[in-house]
């Protein structure tokens, strides 16, 4: 719903009844994760479920729901060979959560845009599946929560689980009994997290961080770039960073937040910055520690570090040469090894060229919820 969160909130401030279709569930090759949005308007639209192979069977649907249907969850695909004929061609399987939105029914909804735009976590939970519930939603904030699922146990449950996920960015289906019973699944809980973007912090005023922060804010970071040298370290020479720092790298980086999403970059190669830097980012939760060097440089880091006392779990977690090797020159092919790795490592991708694998692309991003 982030992608077409602004396109909505036009038509929920103005009075308008629509439909909001949800991607809920997905299985095997399905184009699009739990959580994309389409909005349908009369004869607009905003969004996509499915990169186009099943949008003209959700609208239809999404008419009715506006028409005044009741919220529906449809399932699309069934297998390799007939999904074409029901319009997924990739062979994958996608459930859709279909709701109308309204400013009466859905009074939350400002609050929430509100808390996205601000980078405040919040989760909005929905009932998309059991008996009698269906369309029933509680919006949960990590000191907070509005509306009800029709129990105050199944609302505590809920709550508790939400505020986990939010934790982790996670989206996704979890089931309950009536009571909120994890035992059970009368119930199929939608809870969709709108966590701050996680963030990358590159470390290196120099031109390959330029063309690393502008590939992290594509593809969706925050991004931090961080040099002790304020001659290089300005706004003007990296327009596309959220953040310009102008401090010694690891008296900067033992003070910031980082969480399992974040992503550090260590693009100095010298050693009087980043063997003080990687003490403190390889001791750090982070998903992701790379360093740009030199196989030579690489082992005189590791030396150093060993001196420095890290162990040989915490230097096994330095991914350095960084990026993959797609023999990269420019500053801006080196942006995109970093970012193959970045994708390579969050997903479990092998790597490999795709004519070269066989089963399905997409692998473990793809699942049936719960």
């Amino acid at each position: 719903m982030r992608d077409v969160l602004h396109e909505i909130m036009r038509w929920w401030e103005s009075g308008e009844r629509f439909a909001l279709a949800t991607v809920v569930g997905t299985f095997r090759s399905a184009p699009r994760p739990p959580g994309a949005a389409m909005a349908v308007l009369g004869g607009d639209v905003a969004g996509s479920v499915s990169g186009g192979c099943v949008e003209g069977a959700v609208y239809e649907l999404a008419q009715e729901v506006v028409a005044g249907g009741a919220p529906v969850l449809q399932r699309y695909g069934v297998s390799d060979d007939d999904a074409f004929a029901v319009g997924l061609t990739c062979g994958g399987i996608i459930d859709v959560f279909v709701e109308p939105v309204s400013r009466d029914g859905y009074p939350e909804l400002g609050e929430i845009a509100a808390s996205v735009d601000g980078h405040r976590p919040v989760a909005v939970a929905t009932i998309v599946s059991g008996p009698g519930r269906v369309g029933a939603r509680r919006v949960i904030w990590p000191g907070r929560s509005s509306g009800s699922l029709g129990s105050a146990r199944l609302d505590d449950a809920v709550d508790d689980d939400a505020r986990g996920m939010l934790a982790q960015g996670l989206t996704g289906v979890r089931r309950y009994g009536p009571e909120g019973e994890r035992r059970l699944d009368d119930l199929q809980v939608f809870v969709r997290s709108f966590a701050p973007p996680p963030r990358m912090l590159v470390f290196g005023a120099i031109d390959f961080a330029a063309a690393v922060a502008r590939i992290g804010k594509f593809l969706g970071y925050h991004v931090v770039v961080c040099d002790a040298r304020p001659v290089f370290a300005t706004a003007k020479r990296f327009p596309e960073a959220d953040e310009v720092v102008v401090r010694w790298p690891h008296d900067y980086l033992s003070e910031a937040r980082v969480d399992e999403r974040t992503v550090i970059c260590v693009l100095t190669h010298d050693p009087k910055f980043d063997v003080p830097l990687l003490e403190v980012a390889l001791r750090t939760p982070a998903a992701y520690v790379g360093a740009m060097g030199s196989r030579r440089t690489h082992e005189d880091r590791l030396t150093r570090l060993r001196e420095a006392g890290l162990t040989d779990a915490d230097v096994s977690r330095l991914r350095s040469p960084i990026g993959l090797d797609l023999g990269a020159r420019t500053p801006e092919e080196t942006a995109v090894s970093i970012a193959a790795e970045l994708i390579k490592l969050r997903w479990g991708g092998s790597g490999m060229p795709l004519t070269d694998t066989t089963g399905r692309i997409h692998g473990d991003q793809l699942h049936e919820p719960g």
